[in-house]
């Protein structure tokens, strides 16, 4: 009896749908009585008596549905939701869908590249679905070993390790863990990661087992595979016949020489890819490359054998996510157009349907920060990207973190959805539950990103990005949107150094009056 009693508490919310349920009762039983008692009815009244019969009739229905959705997101509550302090927490019936059904039937995500800019991407799609697969290029070949590599003799994993931490869903602890180094004095100068997956190595016999089941014993949600296990180089051909063979040294060799990068190469040429490369991006349902580096992140992974050619070949949604800025060094006054042709040039075409860019709307005091560095944003030249058989799409898609312009996963992640469900409607699926369950984390995600960007607008009166470049075919956005703000800060800073100059010469002259004196 008290259990029964427990259903008419507040925090059930079930009375109002019981009350409703009386309301609808009462209503039918009015129009069936009202029917049947009268020996003669009108038009009128039996229209009047037929729509409260279907309004009492809906009232129930409704009741019904709600209380039986009610008692799912009760027992939700009271058997799989408990927060951080030990108290039972809200539950929503979606969580107990989206937790099952959408990331572990959701659409095989296969993002290549390396960098932050991956693990951007993969932290976007971690609300959509568990079937993520990083292919990461293993590129520090060459490069000095760190202590703790040479202490195990391992290889160069510091990019699958960030692929793991990318896939966690407690990054920050993630971080922490794999990136530990040890203090205590016999493990002094050896690193977490690199044990753990030695350990595992050990245990499975080959590197590729031991990173595969590390995702399972991590409960890292989707899959991080190297491109390759071949020992690789990354070698870069300047435009002035220059060859440099190791990663690290090109955007400095770049620089000194002032020659352009022609090509980018790998070296063994012939290298193959790991196990599961091939078969992952067959399978996959989106293919995303990029962002990162273009020549030292993606282009290495298309050059490896059989890559460039399984991606072209597959049915999939072909995406690429456009860098925000140039990389000195690498691709110094690159617009978007001269990302394609070098891509076009290394491997070919058909290998991006879609490109995913931004607006182009950045703080200023960031942008002039960057342009210091020798970087600037990446424009979208729309003449030229017309040569190129690829739809642009523009989101306003970065953000700032840590005082540094980032893309912003959400806005990435909830663009690419959105256009694998407008695919899935075209080929008259709509009602198929992956679809309906993605258009419903797609909507309040939608909601998020709505907030938060209002929340941006209230802290920062709406911040913009800018381009600072000039250029002769076109006015810049910096001059259209921001001229005066510039102007401002410019006219500033050059206030401050004349302010300096005036300082410094009352000081040499309160100087020379005390000498005479």
């Amino acid at each position: 009896m008290k259990s029964f009693f427990e259903w008419f508490k507040a925090s059930t919310k079930v009375k109002r749908w019981i009350l409703l349920i009386l309301v609808g009762v009462a209503l039918v039983c009015y129009g069936i009585s009202k029917i049947l008692v009268s020996e003669e009815i009108t038009f009128f009244e039996l229209g009047k008596t037929v729509i409260i019969f279907v309004l009492g009739f809906i009232a129930i229905v409704v009741s019904v549905v709600f209380i039986q959705k009610r008692s799912l997101e009760i027992i939700i509550e009271a058997n799989n939701a408990s927060t951080e302090q030990g108290k039972k927490a809200k539950a929503n019936i979606k969580s107990l869908i989206f937790n099952r059904k959408v990331y572990e039937e959701g659409p095989k995500i296969v993002v290549i590249g390396g960098g932050k800019g991956l693990n951007t991407v993969i932290e976007g799609f971690r609300k959509y679905t568990n079937n993520i697969t990083a292919i990461i290029t293993m590129s520090d070949y060459g490069n000095v070993p760190t202590n703790s590599r040479k202490a195990l003799n391992t290889l160069p994993l510091k990019d699958i390790k960030d692929g793991i931490i990318a896939m966690s869903n407690k990054e920050d602890l993630m971080s922490k863990l794999m990136n530990l180094n040890f203090n205590n004095e016999r493990l002094r100068g050896l690193n977490f990661g690199d044990i753990y997956l030695t350990a595992m190595n050990e245990i499975y016999g080959n590197i590729s087992e031991a990173i595969s089941k590390s995702t399972e014993v991590l409960n890292i949600n989707g899959k991080v595979i190297p491109v390759t296990f071949d020992e690789i180089t990354i070698c870069a051909e300047l435009a002035d016949g220059t060859t440099i063979k190791q990663k690290d040294k090109i955007p400095e060799a770049v620089a000194k020489s002032g020659a352009k990068i022609n090509r980018i190469y790998v070296s063994p040429s012939n290298c193959r890819p790991a196990p599961g490369v091939i078969e992952a991006i067959e399978d996959a349902d989106v293919i995303i490359i990029g962002p990162g580096s273009l020549y030292t992140n993606v282009l290495p992974n298309l050059l490896v054998k059989n890559v460039a050619k399984a991606i072209k070949d597959s049915k999939a949604m072909k995406f690429y996510i456009s860098n925000i800025m140039t990389e000195p060094g690498q691709t110094d006054n690159y617009d978007l157009s001269e990302h394609f042709r070098v891509i076009k040039e290394h491997v070919g075409t058909d290998i991006i349907d879609y490109c995913l860019a931004d607006t182009g709307e950045v703080v200023p005091e960031y942008i002039r920060k960057y342009n210091k560095e020798g970087s600037d944003l990446v424009e979208i030249d729309s003449r030229k990207l017309n040569n190129y058989n690829i739809k642009i799409i523009q989101r306003n898609m970065s953000c700032i973190k840590d005082g540094k312009v980032r893309h912003n996963p959400e806005i990435i992640a909830a663009a690419i959805i959105e256009m694998l469900c407008n695919d899935l409607k075209f080929h008259d699926m709509q009602n198929d539950t992956e679809y309906l369950l993605l258009q419903s984390v797609l909507k309040e995600q939608k909601k998020v990103i709505a907030q938060n960007e209002k929340r941006l607008v209230k802290v920062s009166n709406k911040p913009s990005l800018i381009k600072k470049k000039t250029n002769t075919n076109k006015r810049s956005k910096f001059k259209e949107k921001y001229n005066e703000r510039v102007s401002s800060i410019q006219n500033t800073e050059s206030k401050i150094a004349e302010n300096k100059k005036i300082a410094k010469e009352i000081e040499k002259m309160e100087k020379a009056k005390k000498k005479k004196h």
